[in-house]
């Protein structure tokens, strides 16, 4: 690792005295059982415990604003929680995610709110409206000033915990993201060098690549800690520009990049557990309902 790379991991220590480790989780389809079997299985993982869980929304999947079931999981499994706020819905639906937020601190309490790593307002809704996003067809996104009226908004429910934003390395070197940078206690990066098809994005590069991505997000964090939020390799899939999905690439990966992570006590949450179905598949585990505990390749470091 070159020296410019020490120096961002380094500046991007968190303040808690071990960092957070897990992974990303998604809402649909989920009850809370199925939320503690992700969240037992990941803890128990043979040859790395993860004990975070980094969510998109507050809301369950199929209600309008009920607190989603991952929040009582987390306390029953004891996960700490990367709390996520979706964003890019319009005001309304924004509404139902802090109504959700109101509420799970009402119902739950301190055994909730003492899980909460952080929370992040919005994820990639920065990315989506620049030209990329839209020529990649990624969907609705919001503009730097709308997450900055969001920040105030969840600022005033649970003031007390570290808020950011996730987005992607480019949209957080763009000068015009300086006064959202300024809003934030932390930043989220989500990179992917597999989706890197403008670089050579052989697995021989990736580790270069993302540490790259990631250096310049440090340089552009006007001090605030950098957090990794997602990033993976696929172990199945179509080829993406030069970069092969496979097992030993994905395993050649987390050796490159998870475990630089962990070593340099970087808050990190992985992409993904389990994805069954899935093409491309990032998923550690293979199918199965509670999530297998035995990776598809070794964890150790």
């Amino acid at each position: 690792m070159r020296a410019s790379q020490i120096l961002a991991l380094a500046a991007a220590l968190p303040t808690t005295l071990a960092a957070y480790k897990g992974f990303n989780y998604g809402a649909t389809g989920r009850d809370q059982a199925a939320f503690e079997g992700e969240f037992n299985a990941a803890k128990n993982l043979a040859g790395s415990s993860y004990t975070s869980a980094r969510l998109y929304t507050m809301i369950q999947d199929g209600t309008t604003n009920t607190p989603i079931s991952a929040i009582p999981a987390a306390i029953s499994t004891k996960t700490s929680l990367l709390l996520g706020l979706w964003a890019s819905a319009g005001d309304a639906q924004f509404a139902n995610e802090i109504a959700a937020l109101k509420a799970a601190v009402a119902q739950y309490g301190s055994a909730f709110t003492d899980l909460i790593a952080g929370i992040s307002v919005g994820s990639e809704d920065i990315y989506r409206i620049t030209p990329i996003g839209v020529s990649n067809n990624a969907g609705l996104g919001v503009g730097p000033e709308t997450i900055i009226n969001y920040i105030g908004q969840v600022r005033a429910v649970v003031g007390d915990k570290p808020i950011g934003h996730v987005d992607t390395y480019n949209v957080w070197t763009n000068s015009s993201q300086n006064a959202l940078i300024a809003a934030v206690d932390w930043i989220g990066v989500d990179a992917y060098p597999y989706y890197e098809t403008t670089k050579d994005n052989t697995i021989e590069n990736a580790n270069a690549t993302f540490w790259d991505d990631y250096d310049v997000t440090v340089a552009a964090s006007q001090g605030k800690p950098v957090w990794i939020t997602e990033t993976g390799w696929p172990v199945s899939g179509a080829a993406s520009g030069k970069a092969v999905a496979s097992v030993d690439n994905a395993k050649t990966y987390y050796d490159d990049v998870a475990c630089h992570a962990f070593a340099n006590n970087i808050n990190t949450w992985w992409y993904i557990l389990q994805d069954t179905g899935a093409s491309p598949s990032f998923g550690l585990v293979g199918a199965g309902t509670p999530p297998p505990t035995t990776p598809l390749y070794s964890l150790a470091c």
